[in-house]
């Protein structure tokens, strides 16, 4: 089983912050380079703002996030309590992860929508 951290953050933008920075310590730590690490911020922005839109909503997310050989793993999971469809992602947000991530998904649907990202070590 690989090295897992947990993080639980309310559902609010100005907590971005805490999920960018522990992706980015964990990648610094798996010997990312910096343009890595840079697509690994750009890429847990675009996901949690999938969930939790640019405003925020009542409730958390729970990130997961799984130190494996090839790179790092996120999952994100969001509970919240307004009861309103989770935003999901643009065209423009697709097209972005698509550049900057090796796999990502985002499963709107249901009371705990779910994201999942993959990023890659070069020659990993």
């Amino acid at each position: 089983m690989p090295d897992e951290v947990q993080l639980v953050m309310p559902a609010d933008p100005e907590f971005l912050r805490l999920a960018r920075v522990t992706a980015m310590g964990l990648a610094s730590r798996l010997s990312f380079t910096i343009d890595e690490i840079d697509d690994l911020r750009i890429a847990i922005d675009e996901l949690v703002f999938g969930l939790i839109g640019t405003r925020g909503r009542p409730g958390r997310v729970t990130m997961r996030y799984a130190l494996l050989p090839e790179g790092l793993e996120v999952r994100g999971t969001g509970s919240f309590e307004d009861g309103l469809p989770t935003p999901g992602l643009t065209e423009l947000s697709s097209l972005i992860l698509n550049a900057v991530s090796d796999e990502h998904e985002l499963s709107p649907d249901g009371p705990s929508p779910t994201f999942r990202l993959l990023k890659r070590r070069d020659g990993a």
